[in-house]
């Protein structure tokens, strides 16, 4: 995300930012004259605009220290637990069927209220939807990186003897992971031209990515466009705002119809 002025205010306490707010902007403190010009049009992480909101305030900078530690701390329990929080039994995938998975995000605004959302195919039995990742303060992109980092994980887990395929609609987040990304790392995962946007949840999607690219098909499909999986999956991510699910749940539908009615992205 690139800051405004909008977003240096929502952030500020008294017209004034703390030190670690100053820090996660690259800005020495006290503060130098002019500064606040020199907070605006940067790009920064999801993960540094959700700190600098936690931030907010006037807080000693023992407590700002630990604000932050417990933010970084958090960030890894998440990443561990959402590994570890698929709500289907995988075992349901051991078999010959094919497996395919289509993933999709959705933000309010944008930057905004976001969520992500999974179609999963096994063979000829009733597609299997999930919906999660909510996020507050996030973005189309990061959506549905997340999504396909969800996509990515249930293809690593299961024992599925058949083929699998995990369709995405963003050509954005399949290049990350399956193309730019291997530049990215040859060069301690940097480039030019300034920061790598959603660095941390690419690298994570990448790794998984990297490890099981020999058996799995990743493929963009046109979103929108009437292809079922990407439809219910749109709609998943919709109910993962609406319901602000952090973990991702299974959700329980009578037919297909019903959910094709519910709010699309």
């Amino acid at each position: 995300m690139t800051t405004d002025e909008k977003f240096i205010e929502t952030i500020m306490c008294d017209y004034a930012l703390n030190k670690a707010q100053l820090a996660i902007l690259g800005q020495p403190y006290p503060p130098i004259s002019g500064w606040e010009s020199l907070v605006v049009n940067q790009n920064i992480s999801e993960e540094n605009i959700n700190l600098l909101l936690l931030l907010k305030g006037k807080f000693s900078l023992k407590l700002q220290d630990q604000i932050v530690k417990n933010y970084r701390l958090m960030l890894e329990f998440n990443h561990k637990k959402l590994e570890q929080s698929i709500d289907i039994k995988i075992d349901s995938f051991n078999g010959m069927d094919e497996l395919q998975i289509y993933c999709d995000g959705a933000c309010i605004n944008n930057p905004g209220n976001a969520g992500s959302g999974l179609t999963i195919y096994n063979g000829n039995e009733k597609p299997i939807l999930l919906y999660g990742f909510y996020e507050e303060y996030g973005t189309n992109n990061t959506a549905e990186l997340n999504a396909l980092y969800k996509a990515l994980t249930i293809a690593a887990t299961t024992k599925n003897s058949g083929e699998i395929t995990i369709f995405s609609d963003s050509q954005y987040s399949i290049d990350c992971i399956s193309k730019w990304a291997y530049s990215w790392k040859s060069k301690s995962w940097t480039k030019k031209g300034g920061e790598i946007k959603n660095l941390e949840i690419i690298k994570l999607a990448h790794a998984i990515y990297d490890s099981i690219k020999d058996r799995i098909i990743l493929k963009h499909v046109k979103g929108h466009a009437g292809i079922e999986g990407n439809e219910l999956a749109d709609r998943m991510a919709m109910l993962a705002i609406t319901s602000k699910n952090i973990d991702y749940k299974e959700y329980v539908y009578g037919n297909i119809e019903e959910i094709l009615k519910l709010r699309r992205g």
